[in-house]
């Protein structure tokens, strides 16, 4: 395994990518959510893509244009596709020996593959998808509904209430909002999925069911059930030891099947 970092074009401008590079025909691109570096928060990005790599598969992580170490005007992530793109093609670029692609993106990451019907990749793993039309909005009503039904459930929680540790105005505002009639799918919703449609290869969607994007998403999307796979406790960004290792494995165990699809010929 080793590691060089280079640059590339996208639409007039440079961007910087990290290419953690293996033997392996599989290939892991590494789209970044937020405004986050490649890094990633605490450098958890660079660590899954050493691992991934170690284990023997090469990986591209990159800063899409405005962020970073890229140049350019930020679009957001509803404006990454050509970024995507173009990551895409550095990616063969740069290992010519990969055959087949898997890409990984958390949050808005993931929403921004499935706005490219999967950007042309094999594979594609997305956790936690963002589904809020604004950074802004409050989780769906099935999501509140979730977590008040739990609280009522917990003797911990009633004892609060009854001590006076818990504003009953606050809790008679989320048991409001608990109630109020769903809301129809947000315009991102219905793009994601109609990208999803559009996407022949396998999906993997990786949960944590005490996050709010992800109570949202399940809440929004439960037709897609069959694809979760849930990470109790895990925090948004699968930061604790044990959360980490279950990302990897979740990783590895695609890498692995599209490397299987590979030697059937």
């Amino acid at each position: 395994m080793s590691r060089r970092h280079f640059t590339f074009a996208c639409a007039g401008e440079t961007l910087a990518a990290t290419l953690d590079d293996a033997e392996g025909r599989v290939g892991l691109l590494i789209v970044t959510g937020g405004n986050e570096v490649r890094s990633g928060a605490f450098s958890g990005q660079a660590r899954l893509a050493a691992r991934i790599a170690a284990a023997g598969y090469p990986v591209l992580r990159f800063d899409r244009r405005g962020v970073g170490d890229s140049t350019g005007s930020n679009s957001g992530f509803t404006g990454s596709a050509p970024d995507i793109a173009a990551a895409i093609a550095a990616f063969r670029a740069q290992a010519p020996h990969i055959e087949r692609l898997v890409a990984f993106g958390n949050c808005d990451a993931a929403s921004a593959l499935l706005l490219a019907g999967g950007a042309g990749c094999d594979a594609l793993v997305l956790a936690n998808p963002w589904t809020f039309d604004s950074a802004d909005e409050a989780p769906a009503p099935q999501a509140v509904r979730a977590r008040y039904a739990a609280k009522l459930k917990s003797p911990r929680e009633v004892l609060r209430l009854l001590s006076g540790d818990v504003s009953l105005a606050k809790l008679l505002n989320g048991l409001r909002r608990a109630l109020s009639p769903s809301r129809p799918p947000s315009g991102l919703l219905g793009d994601i999925q109609a990208g999803h449609a559009r996407f022949a290869g396998k999906t993997a969607i990786l949960l944590a069911p005490r996050d709010r994007t992800a109570q949202a998403f399940m809440a929004a999307w439960p037709a897609s059930k069959r694809l979760w796979q849930l990470c109790e406790g895990a925090d948004h960004g699968f930061s604790d030891e044990a959360s980490s290792a279950w990302l990897f494995n979740a990783l590895f165990t695609v890498l692995e099947e599209e490397a299987g699809q590979l030697d059937m010929g």
